[in-house]
């Protein structure tokens, strides 16, 4: 099989399945006239306000090596984003990192207040377990229920919550590199592992399968967050659209601290290469997580 990475025909996939990803979650996060119209003024705020859609782009890329129905897959795909804009909601707060830039944009607590910020949040990662049951995710009701515990898995205190737990008490503790590494197999992985795999829950893949998509979401994951601190490092507030050098001013031991700016991205590609190893088994098909673990190393903001 020969396989080239095309940059310019990869950013217009990825705008396109982010175009799809948003408009699903215009359809299932509803304008709200009634008294809580604040509420969702601010999650729709929150949810549609932009974003690359790497883990809808996931989800949508593993279903298709499925032949999984692209409207389930969608359904799928744009509960994950909310869960994952639930916690940047949560993740900007005061009490937790203290942004007021996200996207470019005010932060949701600024943009509305604090209260209703974390309301938001909750309702859109409560809405995200509904969009999974729901009938329309998938007709077999096992298949619903696995990917709810999965989600629950992944984004709960053994996975994303639990990461964001350990990332805030991490200035109080020397981690090392394989803790490190642990908080953001939780923290960012968790979420990007449940993307990978939530193609393969759909279309009823075997455990085989399901392990491959697993090893590339596991290394995939490590080189995004590494990839993320050397922004941090590297970029400007302006270039990131959110606040720069984060982790420098609050003392935070990163893979970039540890490594150094060279040694991290070089481990970033080794990381690349052993995601797309794990995608022989899919030959061609999986092209476009290729595509993706290419643009995970290479990404500038």
């Amino acid at each position: 099989m020969t396989y080239q990475f095309n940059a310019e025909t990869f950013a217009a996939r990825l705008d396109q399945d982010a175009e799809f990803a948003t408009r699903a979650m215009d359809t299932l996060l509803p304008i709200d006239n009634g008294p809580e119209a604040r509420l969702m003024e601010a999650v729709r705020y929150a949810a549609l306000l932009g974003g690359k859609r790497v883990r809808p782009y996931l989800a949508l890329h593993t279903a298709a090596l499925f032949n999984v129905d692209p409207k389930c897959a969608l359904r799928v795909a744009a509960a994950i984003e909310m869960v994952h804009c639930y916690s940047l909601v949560h993740d900007d707060l005061p009490a937790m990192d203290d942004d007021d830039l996200r996207r470019g944009q005010p932060t949701c607590h600024i943009k509305c207040d604090e209260a209703t910020a974390i309301l938001a949040g909750d309702a859109l990662l409560t809405r995200a377990f509904e969009v999974l049951a729901e009938d329309g995710t998938h007709q077999d009701a096992s298949v619903r229920i696995e990917l709810v515990k999965e989600l629950s898995k992944s984004a709960g205190a053994l996975g994303m919550v639990g990461g964001q737990m350990l990332d805030l008490v991490a200035h109080q503790h020397d981690l090392d590199m394989n803790e490190i590494a642990r908080l953001q197999r939780m923290k960012t992985g968790g979420l990007i592992n449940f993307a990978c795999i939530s193609g393969g829950i759909l279309g009823k893949a075997s455990d085989h399968a399901l392990n491959k998509l697993h090893g590339y979401a596991h290394d995939l994951g490590l080189a995004f967050q590494i990839v993320d601190d050397l922004l941090d490092v590297t970029q400007s507030t302006e270039d990131l659209g959110k606040r720069a050098g984060k982790d420098e001013e609050q003392g935070k031991a990163t893979f970039v601290s540890l490594m150094g700016v060279e040694n991290a991205r070089e481990q970033a590609q080794v990381l690349r290469d052993q995601a797309i190893a794990h995608l022989d088994v899919f030959e061609e098909k999986a092209n476009p997580l290729r595509d993706m673990a290419h643009f995970v190393v290479n990404r500038v903001s």
